[in-house]
């Protein structure tokens, strides 16, 4: 490996050198404000990392490719897990003093996610998810107190280790199939491997299928979802909707485009009925919703069926491409600003993360209620705000590519969505009962600033447009 290589791995390195001190931190001298501020210059060297690298673009070995696309959205992750440890470190307030381990999972679960992100071969794909799988599962049952985090933790660990197994013999079929691991050397392969052993590459198929279904909980492998955003710390709640979730989905997509699997109809069909039961399904499960955690829960099943849509249209660079980079950027930072408000105004408390706690939020902390009610509409796709962008881009995409059966699931999902985010910004507008004056809760600058993120990327979405065009 030469320095060009290195430098091109700026991020995974500064990441790694982050969990080292952390780790010879906590063997010295076992510090919780020490090993918060470690973690906050990790995740801001590690934005700073994956902007430096662009200049280094390269194939890195047979595991890696570094290029533009990748490392955007490993600066989004790595701001993601920033949002996720600000939320943190109020969230954890009454859970003591040594919470140090808590800091380390977060960066190795981001460690792993920036893996997923710039894989190319199965092996490191593994190698990222389980990294970030195995550090999740310990971060979703963090909190001493409560029963609800450790049966979150457990339900997540069952199923996500069948699901890993289930990946696993996926791509020991296909190897045995082709004889490639890479994504490339399979999509090169897999169409002369099929003609002469079609069970054995739909079976592998199938199962990658499964397994990567799974991870992004599309219908009907969505049942860890509303249990484990429930019982999931809020903050580690907020990391899995959008880390978690958002790097799975772009190691999907280049393995998608460099293994050019939009060739093969017979998965373009078995994407579609996916897509088209996750965007129904999530969106009426939602509508029986009363805690938020599982509402937003089954509205990420709903929009990760939006960005199917969006995959199957994908043949290469252009439109398609495009509308993956907007629209999963409009979601990572619609669903942050959510969480942020949601942490802060719901804490940890169970019953405050019902839809009823929240009534009259708008007489008791205008700003709270404000910067939420944007993100709700953001996530309903109403205009000026990014989630508006992004769904016209699903629509022409759709229209683009002649997808009508996905169109009216999309037009009706998107309808079905409305009445259940108008359910909770009409709870906030309630005038309350009593008179009681409640007091406001701190840390409105963060919430404010991922609301202006999504307003300026709905209002002037050209600038990010030509932007994400030139990735």
């Amino acid at each position: 490996m030469n320095l060009s290589q290195v430098q091109a791995l700026m991020p995974l390195l500064i990441l790694s050198l982050t969990a080292v001190m952390l780790m010879i931190q906590a063997s010295i001298k076992r510090d919780q404000a020490t090993a918060w501020v470690i973690t906050a210059i990790g995740l801001v060297l590690t934005i700073w990392g994956a902007i430096y690298a662009r200049d280094f673009s390269q194939t890195v070995t047979i595991l890696f490719n570094v290029d533009p696309w990748g490392l955007f959205f490993s600066s989004l992750m790595a701001l993601a897990a920033l949002v996720t440890l600000l939320l943190s470190r109020e969230s954890f307030a009454d859970e003591g003093q040594r919470k140090e381990e808590y800091y380390l999972l977060l960066v190795l679960s981001l460690l792993g996610a920036l893996v997923l992100i710039q894989s190319s071969h199965m092996v490191s794909l593994l190698l990222g998810m389980e990294l970030m799988g195995v550090a999740l599962y310990v971060m979703i049952a963090f909190p001493e107190k409560g029963e609800l985090p450790v049966e979150a933790a457990i339900k997540y660990l069952v199923l996500s280790a069948c699901a890993s197994v289930i990946l696993l013999y996926g791509f020991a079929l296909l190897y045995a199939a082709t004889g490639e691991l890479s994504y490339a050397g399979l999509g090169v392969k897999a169409g002369q491997a099929y003609a002469q052993n079609p069970l054995l590459i739909l079976a592998g198929t199938g199962m990658v299928i499964s397994g990567i279904g799974f991870k992004l909980s599309l219908v009907p492998f969505h049942m860890w979802t509303p249990d484990v955003y429930q019982g999931a710390p809020t903050p580690v709640t907020g990391y899995l909707a959008t880390v978690s979730k958002g790097a799975v989905f772009v190691a999907l997509t280049r393995m998608y485009l460099d293994g050019q699997l939009y060739q093969y109809p017979s998965l373009i069909s078995a994407l579609a009925v996916i897509a088209i039961a996750s965007m129904l399904i999530g969106n009426l499960l939602a509508l029986r919703q009363n805690n938020i955690k599982r509402l937003l829960a089954y509205s990420s099943i709903a929009h990760l069926g939006y960005l199917l849509v969006v995959l199957i249209a994908l043949t290469g660079k252009g439109l398609a491409s495009d509308a993956v980079t907007y629209y999963l950027t409009a979601y990572v930072l619609t669903s942050l600003a959510a969480f942020a408000v949601i942490a802060r105004v719901s804490g940890e408390d169970a019953t405050q993360c019902q839809i009823s706690a929240y009534e009259g939020l708008f007489w008791r902390d205008k700003v709270q209620a404000i910067c939420l009610t944007v993100a709700l509409l953001s996530l309903a796709g109403i205009p000026l705000t990014a989630g508006f962008i992004g769904k016209f881009y699903v629509i022409t995409v759709g229209v683009q590519s002649s997808l009508w059966a996905l169109l009216a699931a999309v037009v009706v999902g998107s309808a079905i969505a409305i009445y259940y985010y108008l359910r909770i910004i009409f709870a906030m507008s309630k005038v309350p009962e009593d008179t009681v004056e409640h007091q406001a809760y701190p840390g409105r600058v963060l919430a404010l600033f991922l609301t202006l993120l999504v307003l300026v990327l709905g209002s002037w979405p050209e600038s990010f447009i030509n932007y994400a065009t030139s990735l």
